[in-house]
């Protein structure tokens, strides 16, 4: 536009000097070629043609300014009604002062018309030049989703990248005893559980749970981030429990008993509920059909360090050989076996594994002090069919006692003696006499629930879910003894063998999906005590409890 506008300026100019070399050629001609016009004066055809001429200069001038004024009003209208819009043109005058190569063009009649140099104007510099736009809204950010996914309540952000979850579980008891030194009548807060469980994209899991009425070890529980690579390989590092059994992979909610088998007390970690800091390779092949763990374990729960340079070593396998077959008879069977390895320290006061019933009704045998390599063996079967399950165990540990004798007089020096050897084995069977299906590691869905909220995925009313449940355990240990007769360390150590077994009845009620009731009857056969003066017995002991989970 701007080279538009030097060129109507240029042939303004022009025109002007044309017509000031038309009018000098219009005088006397007695002063140009010596025709022998009148001195005096041009012939009245001749002003006649000059004045028609001039008259023609003035209407094109005219003519081409009004273009050019709307030109430039065209563009200052086009620039003024579009927001950031292409570059435009706008008159000197409306910005800055008169530049001084601005052009005057002499007009005769009507005085001095001034044409005024035109700028290019850019988008930013339209836009310090007239009111600036409101600035636009700024994005609204999605919320973030919050609920109840029929389980548990949730927060996740807006893309799902990012959920959490807070999750607990409460166990209130009322145990109840009768043999001859057996405990008194008790209620008891057994478990007061609250965490946080959730996922960072899909290859992030993460937990962290605490136990408001721990009485051994540290009152955080779990405190773990699982990474999965793919479901073949995954790595969980933090504090969790030990994969070394069938019972420890089923959650305190999920038990078919208020309390696990006597298998367990020769479980790692049974100190801190079989938890302790570590790092573990795990995964699922085949889509479950073979699963995996080999960890490294602390091996002594939350609370003390390692006392030894070698962890506690724990490996597992575990298959289910008709896990894609349609027959639902066997689709849900398994069967697998862990090791363990680790190490004591007799320095360190290490002793050999609590014998105190999980029920807490008698010690059956002695704790004594062991020094050198223990080793865990394990073996496992599950079996379920509709509202049928039966479960098997067995566990077998030796821990070692080298060097573990005394340097007072009299006693028997620094001398290995027999190790101290235990086995263990549990079975128990549950049938759900309502009719629904028994999970692997969940809870029923109560068809229909007695109070509260429906299940997920049903409705209605009715009595709740019904279950009866039978078990039968028991666990053997023994240290053998030995006689020192040399003159120097003289000496006797004593033999250790008792065993005592369990046999449990149970009722459990499922009066809606959160809410469970148990009662036990466990009849616990101390076949050889450990206690002197105590003699063989059967105690009963009564277990209720009444859960809650969230």
């Amino acid at each position: 536009m701007r080279s538009l506008t030097k060129f109507f300026v240029l042939l303004i100019a022009l025109t002007a000097l044309a017509s000031l070399s038309l009018a000098q050629s219009t005088e006397p001609a007695s002063k140009t070629d010596g025709s022998g016009a009148a001195p005096g004066g041009a012939t009245k055809e001749e002003v006649n043609q000059l004045r028609g001429e001039l008259a023609a200069q003035r209407k094109t001038i005219e003519e081409l300014k009004a273009l050019v004024e709307k030109l430039a009003d065209a563009k200052a209208s086009e620039a003024s009604t579009t927001e950031n819009s292409a570059p435009g043109i706008r008159p000197v005058a409306n910005t800055a002062p008169v530049d001084a190569s601005a052009q005057t063009v002499s007009m005769p009649g009507d005085g001095n018309v001034r044409l005024m140099n035109t700028v290019y104007i850019n988008p930013g510099t339209m836009a310090a030049m007239v009111d600036p736009a409101p600035a636009a809204a700024p994005k609204k950010e999605t919320p973030l989703t919050a609920g109840w996914n029929g389980e548990h309540f949730f927060i996740k952000s807006a893309d799902g990248q990012f959920s959490i979850s807070p999750y607990g579980y409460l166990d209130t008891d009322y145990r109840a005893y009768k043999g001859d030194g057996a405990p008194s009548d008790t209620f008891l807060i057994r478990r007061a559980r609250f965490g946080f469980q959730g996922n960072y994209g899909s290859h992030f899991d993460f937990a962290i749970l605490t136990d408001a009425n721990a009485t051994t070890g540290a009152i955080v529980r779990d405190a773990y981030l699982n990474v999965r690579v793919r479901p073949e390989i995954q790595f969980q590092a933090g504090q969790f429990k030990e994969p070394f059994a069938q019972e420890t992979g089923i959650g305190a909610t999920n038990l078919d008993f208020v309390e696990r088998g006597l298998q367990s007390l020769l479980y790692p970690s049974p100190n801190t509920a079989f938890r302790s800091p570590g790092a573990v390779l795990h995964g699922d092949i085949s889509g479950g059909m073979v699963q995996w763990w080999a960890g490294a374990f602390n091996g002594r729960g939350g609370v003390a360090n390692n006392v030894t340079n070698e962890p506690d070593f724990v490996g597992r396998l575990r298959f289910y050989p008709f896990r894609k077959s349609k027959n639902e008879r066997i689709k849900q069977f398994a069967f697998g076996g862990s090791v363990d390895h680790s190490r004591s320290r007799g320095i360190s006061n290490d002793l050999s594994f609590s014998s105190t019933l999980p029920d807490a009704a008698y010690t059956f045998f002695p704790q004594l002090r062991i020094n050198g390599p223990v080793q865990r063996y394990e073996g496992e079967f599950t079996y379920l069919t509709g509202p049928f399950a039966l479960r098997g165990e067995y566990v077998q540990m030796q821990q070692q006692r080298y060097a573990v004798g005394s340097e007072t007089q009299g006693g028997l020096g620094f001398l290995t003696i027999p190790g101290v050897g235990a086995k263990a084995w549990n079975i128990g069977a549950t049938y759900l006499l309502t009719g629904e299906k028994r999970p692997e590691n969940g809870t029923p869905k109560v068809r229909h629930p007695f109070f509260g909220p429906d299940t997920p995925g049903g409705k209605g009313r009715g009595y709740g879910a019904w279950e009866v449940a039978l078990r039968f355990t028991g666990i053997q240990a023994k240290a053998p003894g030995e006689i020192f007769s040399n003159p120097f360390t003289p000496g006797l150590v004593p033999t250790y063998n008792f065993h005592t077994d369990e046999i449990t009845l149970g009722l459990n009620w499922y009066p809606n999906y959160w809410v469970k009731y148990l009662v036990n009857v466990g009849i616990d056969q101390l076949k050889d005590p450990s206690i002197t003066g105590q003699e063989p017995q059967n105690f009963i002991v009564v277990l209720q409890r009444l859960q809650f989970r969230f």
